[in-house]
């Protein structure tokens, strides 16, 4: 692995979108007691059943530290396209602490190694020692043989941008703008450094994403691409909703604006859950806080979002909460993949954690040359 100090841009590399073929998919076998309560047994479970569901059309590769690593294999003995990789991490959300993948058109494909604070460092992370995420990224482009560039200059997560593939790149100004990442950068600068590391040529601005989401609110919980020229919006119709007003300015500025090629965007509004989804007290005695650890309190209402979906070579995994609004996010999903199987995964065991499938997957776009 080569360490690149020049920017994707300008050697010719674009973010690709998350429907075009990918290699694989990387997550990270779930452990941390203050994510993950009674063991991460639950979570794991959930993990494991995503991940089995993402090789059935691409190769999977788990990271676990040394000491969770044979359990992690044990789980995965008889599934020869998920292989286990010896790489510790703070936590288990791929998205934002792994590389962001850009393409050139010969196909070959690098990493980007962003700055990673746990979403606010100092100011408003959500724990206090995040040196392993950090180092994650350059580790997954080691063991994968890919060349990466170095952009630890700049904090930023997977989690907070979302690409059509063809320059236009979306994000949230509650996120992008919020003080624990580059206060010191205005907003054209912050559109800057995006153009030169995802090979972007337009940044679409909404203002917010899901009520209470912790990281921010990123943009993959509230809004992302289906396809060139169109997106999904977390949508809800109830007005007394603290969602409504942060959904319906996000509707507002996605109308304003065109994507890279001057188009309007065709925006397809998917339901929240229609009943709150909150962390109960038996779930939170199952939690264990480190000092410094952003601890959560019962009755506290979680960023669900059916928007938190991944996309397969051959599927989309989407959360599913119990709710009434569950089929009815399956069935919109559907329509906008026709091509893909769209599999519902109970999901409130990663909810619990932060995030949810998106957060814990980060897909690495096909290859010319494979390892």
């Amino acid at each position: 692995m080569n360490r690149l100090t020049g920017t994707p841009a300008a050697d010719g590399y674009r973010m690709p979108a998350e429907w075009e073929p990918h290699e694989g998919c990387v997550m990270i076998w779930p452990v941390r007691p203050g994510s993950w309560p009674d063991g991460a047994g639950e979570a794991q479970a959930v993990f494991a059943r995503i991940a089995r569901i993402i090789a059935q059309s691409e190769k999977v590769w788990m990271l676990a530290g040394r000491e969770h690593a044979d359990a992690a294999r044990a789980c995965f003995a008889e599934d020869d396209r998920i292989e286990v990789l010896e790489i510790p991490t703070d936590d288990a959300w791929a998205r934002d602490m792994g590389p962001t993948c850009v393409v050139n058109a010969a196909g070959d494909v690098r990493g980007v190694d962003w700055q990673f604070n746990a979403w606010g460092g100092t100011y408003d992370g959500l724990y206090a020692r995040w040196e392993q995420d950090n180092r994650a990224a350059g580790e997954i482009c080691r063991a994968l043989g890919m060349d990466c560039y170095d952009a630890q200059h700049f904090v930023l997560e997977g989690g907070s941008i979302h690409s059509d593939g063809e320059g236009t790149v979306l994000v949230t100004e509650a996120c992008l703008l919020s003080a624990g990442r580059n206060p010191q950068m205005s907003r054209e600068q912050i559109e800057e450094e995006l153009k030169a590391y995802l090979g972007a040529k337009k940044i679409l601005w909404i203002p917010r994403g899901i009520y209470q989401d912790e990281t921010n609110e990123h943009v993959d919980n509230v809004c992302a691409f289906v396809r060139p020229g169109e997106v999904v919006l977390a949508w809800t119709e109830d007005r007394e909703d603290p969602q409504y007003e942060l959904s319906r300015a996000s509707l507002e500025a996605l109308k304003s604006q065109r994507d890279a090629a001057g188009r309007e965007l065709k925006i397809h509004l998917l339901p929240i859950p229609e009943k709150p989804v909150c962390i109960t007290e038996q779930e939170l005695r199952g939690f264990s806080f480190e000092e410094g650890e952003d601890m959560r309190e019962a009755g506290e209402r979680l960023a669900a979002s059916y928007v938190n979906f991944y996309i397969s070579n051959r599927g989309v995994v989407v959360p599913q909460f119990g709710d009434a609004n569950d089929r009815r996010a399956v069935n919109i999903l559907a329509g906008l993949f026709p091509g893909r199987t769209v599999y519902p995964v109970p999901a409130r065991a990663v909810l619990v954690g932060g995030g949810n499938i998106h957060c814990i997957t980060q897909q690495i776009p096909y290859r010319r040359r494979t390892i």
